[in-house]
Protein backbone atom coordinates (compact mmCIF):
# COMPACT_ATOMS: atom_id res chain seq x y z
CA UNK A 1 0.00 0.00 0.00
CA UNK A 2 2.88 2.63 0.97
CA UNK A 3 4.59 1.29 -2.16
CA UNK A 4 1.68 2.41 -4.48
CA UNK A 5 1.06 5.76 -2.63
CA UNK A 6 4.64 6.44 -2.87
CA UNK A 7 4.24 5.87 -6.56
CA UNK A 8 1.04 8.03 -6.87
CA UNK A 9 2.88 10.68 -5.33
CA UNK A 10 5.86 10.52 -7.48
CA UNK A 11 3.66 10.41 -10.43
CA UNK A 12 1.60 13.35 -9.52
CA UNK A 13 4.53 15.73 -8.85
CA UNK A 14 6.01 14.52 -12.67
CA UNK A 15 2.23 15.28 -14.15
CA UNK A 16 2.35 18.55 -12.54
CA UNK A 17 5.45 19.86 -13.83
CA UNK A 18 4.65 18.53 -17.25
CA UNK A 19 1.83 20.93 -16.74
CA UNK A 20 3.11 23.66 -15.82
CA UNK A 21 5.59 22.84 -18.37
CA UNK A 22 2.64 22.66 -21.27
CA UNK A 23 1.15 25.70 -20.03
CA UNK A 24 4.53 27.81 -20.77
CA UNK A 25 5.79 26.53 -23.99
CA UNK A 26 3.92 25.61 -26.69
CA UNK A 27 6.33 23.07 -28.23
CA UNK A 28 6.30 20.85 -24.90
CA UNK A 29 2.37 21.43 -24.99
CA UNK A 30 2.10 20.31 -28.66
CA UNK A 31 4.13 17.45 -27.90
CA UNK A 32 2.45 16.23 -24.88
CA UNK A 33 -0.94 16.52 -26.74
CA UNK A 34 -0.17 14.02 -29.23
CA UNK A 35 1.26 11.82 -27.11
CA UNK A 36 -2.09 12.18 -24.74
CA UNK A 37 -3.99 11.42 -28.06
CA UNK A 38 -2.30 8.84 -29.12
CA UNK A 39 -2.01 6.77 -26.13
CA UNK A 40 -5.60 7.75 -25.40
CA UNK A 41 -7.04 6.30 -28.19
CA UNK A 42 -4.74 3.41 -28.04
CA UNK A 43 -6.64 2.75 -24.53
CA UNK A 44 -10.25 3.71 -26.15
CA UNK A 45 -9.40 0.92 -28.50
CA UNK A 46 -8.56 -1.55 -25.92
CA UNK A 47 -11.77 -0.94 -24.20
CA UNK A 48 -14.00 -0.86 -26.60
CA UNK A 49 -12.66 -4.19 -28.11
CA UNK A 50 -13.38 -5.66 -25.08
CA UNK A 51 -16.76 -4.60 -24.56
CA UNK A 52 -18.20 -4.56 -28.08
CA UNK A 53 -16.01 -7.66 -29.99
CA UNK A 54 -18.85 -9.47 -31.02
CA UNK A 55 -19.96 -6.37 -32.74
CA UNK A 56 -17.58 -5.43 -35.19
CA UNK A 57 -19.30 -2.22 -37.11
CA UNK A 58 -20.31 -0.43 -33.72
CA UNK A 59 -16.40 -1.19 -32.29
CA UNK A 60 -15.26 0.82 -35.42
CA UNK A 61 -17.79 3.49 -35.04
CA UNK A 62 -16.69 3.94 -31.38
CA UNK A 63 -13.16 3.65 -32.32
CA UNK A 64 -13.57 6.30 -35.14
CA UNK A 65 -15.82 8.47 -32.91
CA UNK A 66 -12.99 8.53 -29.65
CA UNK A 67 -10.13 8.99 -31.90
CA UNK A 68 -12.22 12.16 -33.66
CA UNK A 69 -12.91 13.45 -30.30
CA UNK A 70 -9.73 13.24 -29.32
CA UNK A 71 -8.50 15.02 -32.09
CA UNK A 72 -10.51 18.03 -31.73
CA UNK A 73 -10.28 17.67 -28.11
CA UNK A 74 -6.07 18.65 -28.37
CA UNK A 75 -7.31 21.06 -30.93
CA UNK A 76 -9.37 22.65 -28.86
CA UNK A 77 -6.78 23.25 -25.88
CA UNK A 78 -3.70 24.58 -28.18
CA UNK A 79 -6.00 27.15 -29.59
CA UNK A 80 -7.49 28.40 -26.29
CA UNK A 81 -3.80 28.14 -24.61
CA UNK A 82 -2.79 30.29 -27.70
CA UNK A 83 -5.48 32.59 -26.93
CA UNK A 84 -4.23 35.76 -24.15
CA UNK A 85 -8.19 35.84 -22.93
CA UNK A 86 -8.37 32.23 -23.07
CA UNK A 87 -5.43 31.13 -21.68
CA UNK A 88 -6.07 31.89 -18.12
CA UNK A 89 -9.66 30.45 -17.57
CA UNK A 90 -8.41 27.07 -19.60
CA UNK A 91 -5.71 27.21 -16.53
CA UNK A 92 -8.94 27.87 -14.09
CA UNK A 93 -10.75 24.46 -15.66
CA UNK A 94 -7.68 22.06 -15.07
CA UNK A 95 -7.45 23.40 -12.19
CA UNK A 96 -11.38 22.91 -10.85
CA UNK A 97 -10.70 19.28 -12.29
CA UNK A 98 -7.31 18.56 -10.22
CA UNK A 99 -9.37 20.25 -7.23
CA UNK A 100 -12.53 18.02 -7.95
CA UNK A 101 -10.32 14.76 -7.85
CA UNK A 102 -8.52 15.89 -4.86
CA UNK A 103 -11.68 16.42 -2.77
CA UNK A 104 -13.40 13.80 -3.97
CA UNK A 105 -10.23 11.59 -2.66
CA UNK A 106 -10.47 13.22 0.83
CA UNK A 107 -13.55 13.32 1.54
CA UNK A 108 -14.30 10.09 0.11
CA UNK A 109 -11.26 8.51 2.63
CA UNK A 110 -12.12 10.60 5.50
CA UNK A 111 -16.20 10.63 5.55
CA UNK A 112 -17.25 7.42 3.76
CA UNK A 113 -20.95 6.95 3.47
CA UNK A 114 -23.09 6.31 1.30
CA UNK A 115 -22.04 5.59 -2.17
CA UNK A 116 -23.08 8.30 -4.87
CA UNK A 117 -23.46 4.95 -8.00
CA UNK A 118 -23.16 1.53 -8.49
CA UNK A 119 -21.15 2.16 -11.49
CA UNK A 120 -17.78 2.94 -9.50
CA UNK A 121 -18.14 1.38 -5.76
CA UNK A 122 -15.40 3.85 -4.55
CA UNK A 123 -17.56 7.06 -5.24
CA UNK A 124 -19.20 8.32 -2.84
CA UNK A 125 -21.64 11.04 -1.83
CA UNK A 126 -19.20 12.59 0.84
CA UNK A 127 -16.94 12.62 -1.73
CA UNK A 128 -18.77 14.25 -4.88
CA UNK A 129 -19.78 16.86 -2.28
CA UNK A 130 -15.43 17.39 -1.38
CA UNK A 131 -15.09 17.70 -4.95
CA UNK A 132 -17.61 20.86 -5.39
CA UNK A 133 -15.77 22.17 -2.13
CA UNK A 134 -12.51 22.01 -3.04
CA UNK A 135 -13.35 23.50 -6.43
CA UNK A 136 -15.60 26.56 -5.49
CA UNK A 137 -12.31 27.44 -2.88
CA UNK A 138 -10.51 28.09 -6.22
CA UNK A 139 -12.93 30.73 -6.74
CA UNK A 140 -12.15 33.98 -5.05
CA UNK A 141 -8.63 33.02 -5.85
CA UNK A 142 -8.95 33.38 -9.41
CA UNK A 143 -10.55 36.56 -8.98
CA UNK A 144 -7.70 38.17 -6.91
CA UNK A 145 -5.15 36.31 -8.97
CA UNK A 146 -6.14 37.38 -12.62
CA UNK A 147 -7.91 40.37 -11.64
CA UNK A 148 -11.34 39.25 -13.33
CA UNK A 149 -14.03 41.06 -13.41
CA UNK A 150 -16.19 38.23 -13.31
CA UNK A 151 -19.13 37.83 -11.50
CA UNK A 152 -18.37 35.81 -8.28
CA UNK A 153 -21.75 34.27 -7.86
CA UNK A 154 -21.43 33.55 -12.13
CA UNK A 155 -18.31 32.08 -11.76
CA UNK A 156 -19.14 29.98 -8.75
CA UNK A 157 -21.99 28.38 -10.85
CA UNK A 158 -19.54 28.19 -13.21
CA UNK A 159 -17.03 26.59 -11.57
CA UNK A 160 -20.08 23.71 -10.01
CA UNK A 161 -21.14 22.92 -13.27
CA UNK A 162 -17.23 21.63 -14.50
CA UNK A 163 -17.03 20.31 -11.48
CA UNK A 164 -19.70 18.46 -12.18
CA UNK A 165 -19.05 17.78 -15.90
CA UNK A 166 -15.61 17.06 -14.60
CA UNK A 167 -17.28 14.36 -12.28
CA UNK A 168 -19.46 12.98 -14.94
CA UNK A 169 -16.44 12.44 -16.99
CA UNK A 170 -14.83 10.50 -14.58
CA UNK A 171 -17.94 7.94 -13.94
CA UNK A 172 -18.21 7.45 -18.27
CA UNK A 173 -14.73 6.16 -18.01
CA UNK A 174 -15.33 3.88 -14.75
CA UNK A 175 -18.34 2.70 -16.45
CA UNK A 176 -16.31 1.88 -19.53
CA UNK A 177 -13.76 0.05 -17.26
CA UNK A 178 -16.48 -1.73 -15.44
CA UNK A 179 -18.18 -3.31 -19.02
CA UNK A 180 -14.37 -4.28 -19.88
CA UNK A 181 -13.86 -5.62 -16.30
CA UNK A 182 -10.87 -4.06 -16.32
CA UNK A 183 -9.33 -1.85 -12.99
CA UNK A 184 -7.33 0.47 -15.00
CA UNK A 185 -7.18 1.46 -18.79
CA UNK A 186 -3.36 0.75 -18.47
CA UNK A 187 -0.37 1.17 -16.64
CA UNK A 188 1.65 3.52 -18.34
CA UNK A 189 1.39 5.62 -14.80
CA UNK A 190 2.79 3.79 -11.74
CA UNK A 191 -0.15 4.03 -8.96
CA UNK A 192 -2.42 5.54 -11.04
CA UNK A 193 -2.94 3.39 -14.25
CA UNK A 194 -3.47 4.63 -18.02
CA UNK A 195 -4.09 8.13 -19.49
CA UNK A 196 -7.80 7.76 -19.59
CA UNK A 197 -7.81 7.24 -15.60
CA UNK A 198 -6.21 10.32 -15.26
CA UNK A 199 -7.88 12.55 -17.55
CA UNK A 200 -11.26 11.03 -17.67
CA UNK A 201 -12.85 14.43 -16.22
CA UNK A 202 -10.53 16.69 -18.09
CA UNK A 203 -11.43 15.17 -21.65
CA UNK A 204 -15.68 16.39 -20.70
CA UNK A 205 -14.88 19.35 -18.35
CA UNK A 206 -12.53 21.26 -20.68
CA UNK A 207 -14.39 21.45 -23.69
CA UNK A 208 -17.49 21.71 -22.12
CA UNK A 209 -16.16 24.68 -19.38
CA UNK A 210 -14.66 26.87 -22.63
CA UNK A 211 -17.70 26.58 -24.37
CA UNK A 212 -19.63 28.10 -21.80
CA UNK A 213 -17.65 30.55 -20.63
CA UNK A 214 -17.57 31.88 -24.25
CA UNK A 215 -21.03 32.32 -24.18
CA UNK A 216 -21.38 33.93 -20.72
Amino acid sequence: MKSELAKRIITSIFLICLLLLAFKYNYILIISLIIITLISWIEFNALFSKIFNKKKFFNFLLKATSLLYLFFFSFFIFSAMIDPILKNFTIYIFCICIFSDIGGLIFGKFFGGKKLTKISPKKTISGSLGSFIFSLALVPLFINLYNNQTDFFLLSILTITISFICQLGDLIISYLKRKAKVKDTGDILPGHGGILDRIDGILLAVPIGLVLFNYL
